[in-house]
C-alpha cells in the first residue's frame, strides 16, 4: 500500500487532488469509506479538536487503523486545525498519519515560530508524519455562514503572499501549506462561495514548493476546484458539506418513520446522504485519474 506522501505525490503529478473530510462520529466515517470504496480512491479523514474530543482521539486512530488493516485500502487520518502543542502531541501519540498546526491568526514571524518547534517535535518522534501548516486566516467554523467571517482573507490584498509562502516553508520544513486564496470555512445557504484566487495559487505553489491544500471546500462551484487542482491544489477538505449530508439523511428517515427508535434502522439514510456527498466530490477531484 502506498503512503500518504506518495499518493499526495501522484495526486500533483497527475492534477488531481485527494478529499478529505472530517468526521465527529462513525455514521460519517461509514459513508465516507463506503465512497472511497466504491471509486477505489484513497481518502482522509479529518478531526478538528473538537471533534476529536467527542469522539476520542484513540478511538477514531483505532477505527481508522482497523478499516485500513482489514480492508489494505488507504485511508489516513489527520488532526484539522490543532492550535497547541499538547494536542499536537496527543495526535502523534495516537497513531495520527498527518497533523496540521494552525497558528494562521498569528503574526508572521510567530506562526513561523511556533510551527517550527512542533515540525521538530514530530519528525523527531516519526519522520513518516505528514505535517500542514496554515498562513493566513480563513474563518473558524464549518457551518451554514449568512456573511463571510470577520478576519477571514478573501481580498487580495489580505491572501497568503507566494514571498511569505517560500520563507514559511523554507524556514519551517512542513510537508504541506494551507494559505488563504480566497477560501472560507463554512458554506452560504442560499449562494455559492467567493470565488478562489486561481492566479495566486499557482504562484504560492511555485513558490512554496510543496503540496498545497485547500481549506474550505465545502460550497464551492466545481468549475472552481478543477482550476484550483490544476493550478497546484492536492488536498481539499469538505466538513460542512458532510455535516449537512448528515442532517438531511436523519430528518429523511424520521420524517418516513416518525416512530421509530432503533439506531441502525435510522442511520443508514444518513450513511446514504453522506455517502452520495463524498462520491460526487471524489469524482470531481480525481477526474484526471
Amino acid at each position: 500500500m502506498q503512503t500518504l506522501k506518495q499518493i499526495i505525490k501522484e495526486a500533483e503529478q497527475k492534477k488531481v487532488a485527494v478529499g478529505h473530510f472530517n468526521i465527529s462520529e462513525c455514521v460519517a466515517l461509514k459513508g465516507i469509506f463506503k465512497a472511497a470504496q466504491e471509486l477505489n480512491l484513497p481518502v482522509i479523514i479529518g478531526l478538528s479538536e473538537g471533534e476529536r474530543e467527542f469522539m476520542g482521539i484513540k478511538r477514531a486512530a483505532l477505527m481508522v487503523k482497523s478499516l485500513r488493516e482489514e480492508f489494505n485500502y488507504p485511508i489516513f487520518l489527520n488532526a484539522d486545525h490543532t492550535h497547541s502543542f499538547e494536542k499536537i502531541k496527543e495526535a502523534v501519540e495516537a497513531g495520527f498519519d498527518a497533523v496540521l498546526f494552525d497558528a494562521g491568526k498569528l503574526p508572521f514571524e510567530e506562526n513561523i515560530k511556533k510551527t517550527k518547534e512542533v515540525v521538530e517535535y514530530v519528525k523527531s518522534v516519526n519522520p513518516d508524519i505528514l505535517i500542514e501548516a496554515e498562513l493566513g486566516y480563513i474563518g473558524a467554523s464549518s457551518t451554514i455562514l449568512k456573511e463571510i467571517p470577520k478576519d477571514a482573507a478573501v481580498n487580495p490584498e489580505d491572501l497568503t503572499k507566494p514571498e511569505q509562502a517560500a520563507q514559511f516553508v523554507k524556514e519551517t520544513k512542513i510537508d504541506l501549506l494551507a494559505p488563504a486564496v480566497g477560501n472560507i470555512h463554512g458554506m452560504f445557504k442560499n449562494a455559492p462561495n467567493p470565488n478562489l484566487n486561481i492566479e495566486r495559487i499557482a504562484k504560492i505553489r511555485k513558490a512554496a514548493g510543496v503540496p498545497l491544500v485547500l481549506h474550505g471546500g465545502s460550497g464551492l462551484r466545481d468549475e472552481e476546484f478543477i482550476k484550483a487542482i490544476n493550478a497546484g491544489i492536492s488536498i481539499i477538505h469538505i466538513n460542512t458539506e458532510i455535516r449537512l449530508a448528515w442532517r438531511v439523511g436523519m430528518e429523511k428517515a424520521l420524517a418516513q418513520n416518525p416512530e421509530e427508535i432503533t439506531p441502525y434502522k435510522i442511520l443508514p439514510l444518513a450513511i446514504e446522504e453522506i455517502k452520495k456527498t463524498v462520491e460526487n466530490r471524489l469524482k470531481l477531484f480525481s477526474k484526471n485519474y
